[in-house]
């Protein structure tokens, strides 16, 4: 399994906090999980998650790049932060 997390307005616009996604062939790489997350979830799950703007942390560091992905790892997306 892998434990995907979604924080802020990606949590409201996907109605939930947390899903578990089954650990299989293809989930080895981001968008393969964004893909099986469409499978569970709809394609407007996954549209919203391939959006560039969209951070993406893997065991709780942001991925500037692809990273290889095991089952049992957390991944967490979040909407960009501005501050000021």
């Amino acid at each position: 399994m892998i434990r995907v997390l979604f924080f802020a307005s990606l949590r409201e616009a996907l109605g939930t906090a947390e899903i578990a996604v089954p650990w299989q062939a293809g989930l080895e790489l981001p968008a393969g999980l964004i893909a099986a997350i469409a499978r569970q979830q709809g394609e407007a799950a996954a549209a919203i998650l391939a959006d560039e703007q969209v951070i993406c942390a893997h065991n709780q560091r942001v991925c500037k790049h692809p990273t290889a992905l095991n089952a049992g790892d957390e991944v967490a997306f979040y909407p960009p932060v501005t501050g000021g």
